[in-house]
């Protein structure tokens, strides 16, 4: 078991305080002629405070982090005893020693400049004189400005994130206002590392690549500047809160996703289950593919595998669910296909879907290539569906798209799976019913040219007078013509697909041949219309 781990660096000394090298950029130290004898890789230690002192033992007195003032007047002039007051400094922390050369002291004294050089600590000699008082001043000023900065700015993020926990904001909003405030990626994980939600800032590709190995290894100690706080409340460990480098935060970047992690926690003890997040991951990936809401694939591709989901070198299949059972929960949908497919083997996603009715799930399955998943499969998944709900097994209905290399595959293959699922008849009689794309060759064939202008032409040149009609009067001629196609040859079954008595049905057809001048009876005819609904279908249009 990897050990646990919060990274938090002494944050005090990159936000709040000036440096070595800052100091000596002051006018007042400038003029002084501020040459540099030791310690040149350490000018960017933080000064923690500016201490004046004459003596050796005064020295004694500082507690680290202390830029120490001297013209020497008090310091010893054996060589032992100057590498006893070096050492005494150094040990206790000194953050760096400014000499101010006089006639009594014209040059630094070589033990202490050897005693410094050794341990890389600044030493600097001023070859002016120079008032220690306007050091002094400007430094403890800028120290003090920038603490209240710093209380101010904690206390905004202390708002924020208080609002959000009060508002019952969810996950994914928490994570990306963190990553907003410390203009850094920022990411969710549970305990087994996989993505819960994340705010990359556009960088998707290199703060989500190789995720799971990435964080192991930081969990280990390995991560360069990654932030690390469990995410955590009554005993129990959720995940943790990731944040990547980043520029320091006048709050600190330590107390900001302290914060946004109590947040996260108060969130997840108000879910209503402990798969929640899991559920509001796969809706919002899902969501982001089905509604094309991705920048880039390889973004959505470092996201979704982020999330156990494999892309790379997998065969990929989108499948829908529909359960024809008053007051079906779609939750529950999901819960039973994620379990019955990870059974099997695949790496799953599943979600509501979200522009249908709120009986469809859409599923998409990841498999080893050359892996075949049978329709017996998806039948074991439909019925676990079944059972999850005790409903009669033929009220499932499952539909399987066709199976695809990569995520614009997928999206087509879920797609087909969803609009081969409106078409589908109930299944009346049978168990567990699935249907395949492969036995619906005209969808295949649509799907598989996508958004081709061609076929979007040809969809706009034969429904165009159905659809100026539906706009201009309120009508459902689009839809009977649907059921009229779905069930060719059976106009009684397209009547009641319609939910329209047989006449009013009729009425419509003939409406429809008079607006197209088309003979809905003539074959050639009725597969160019199929071809075109099935296109506005593919080309986003509802249903």
């Amino acid at each position: 078991m990897e050990p646990d781990r919060t990274d938090r660096p002494d944050e005090a000394a990159t936000v709040l305080l000036p440096t070595v090298r800052e100091i000596l950029r002051y006018d007042d130290v400038a003029r002084a002629l501020p040459e540099v004898l030791s310690g040149d890789a350490a000018l960017d230690r933080p000064v923690r405070w500016v201490h004046v002192s004459e003596s050796a033992q005064s020295a004694r007195l500082i507690s680290g982090g202390e830029l120490l003032l001297s013209t020497g007047v008090g310091w010893p002039s054996d060589e032992r005893e100057l590498a006893a007051l070096a050492d005494q400094l150094i040990r206790d922390g000194v953050a760096g020693l400014v000499l101010e050369l006089s006639d009594r002291m014209p040059t630094a004294p070589p033990a202490l400049v050897a005693a410094f050089q050794a341990a890389g600590l600044p030493f600097v000699v001023l070859h002016r004189e120079v008032r220690f008082i306007a050091i002094t001043e400007a430094v403890h000023s800028r120290i003090i400005d920038d603490q209240m900065v710093a209380l101010r700015a904690r206390d905004e993020i202390h708002a924020l994130f208080t609002e959000l926990s009060l508002r019952g904001s969810p996950a994914d909003f928490i994570v990306s206002q963190a990553g907003r405030a410390l203009a850094a990626p920022v990411v969710l994980e549970d305990v087994n590392h996989q993505v819960i939600a994340a705010e990359t800032l556009g960088a998707a590709d290199d703060a989500l690549d190789d995720w799971e190995h990435r964080s192991r290894a930081a969990h280990r100690g390995d991560g360069d500047g990654w932030l690390i706080t469990p995410v955590e409340a009554r005993g129990t460990r959720w995940g943790h809160l990731i944040a990547l480098p980043g520029e320091p935060h006048p709050a600190g970047r330590s107390n900001v996703l302290e914060q946004a992690a109590v947040a996260l926690a108060l969130s997840r003890l108000a879910d209503r289950d402990d798969d929640e997040w899991t559920r509001q991951s796969h809706d919002r990936l899902l969501g982001a593919l089905l509604g094309r809401r991705f920048a880039s694939e390889s973004g959505l591709v470092a996201r979704v595998e982020a999330a156990g989901f494999a892309v790379t070198g997998r065969t990929l299949i989108g499948a829908a669910v529909t359960v024809r059972t008053a007051g079906a929960d779609a939750a529950r949908v999901v819960a039973a296909a994620l379990t019955a497919a990870r059974e099997v083997g695949a790496d799953a996603l599943a979600a509501a879907h979200p522009s249908q009715n709120r009986g469809t799930v859409v599923l998409a399955l990841s498999v080893r290539r050359g892996r075949p998943i049978t329709d017996a499969v998806f039948g074991d998944i439909a019925r676990a569906v079944a059972r999850e709900l005790r409903s009669p097994e033929n009220s499932v209905q499952l539909a399987v798209g066709s199976e695809a290399p990569g995520i614009p595959g997928l999206l087509a293959s879920i797609e087909e799976a969803t609009e081969l699922l409106g078409r589908a008849d109930s299944g009346r009689g049978r168990t567990a019913v699935v249907h395949r794309v492969e036995r619906r060759p005209l969808l295949r064939l649509v799907n598989a040219m996508g958004s081709d202008p061609r076929m979007q032409e040809h969809s706009e040149q034969m429904l165009r007078p159905l659809i100026e009609y539906d706009l201009a009067n309120g009508g459902d001629l689009l839809e009977v013509l649907r059921a009229y196609l779905t069930h060719p040859g059976n106009r009684t079954r397209a009547a009641g697909a319609s939910h329209l008595s047989r006449s009013v049905f009729y009425q419509r057809i003939a409406l429809i041949e008079d607006l197209l001048g088309m003979d809905l009876d003539d074959g050639e005819t009725l597969s160019a219309l199929h071809a075109a609904l099935l296109a506005r279908r593919a080309d986003g249009y509802p249903r």
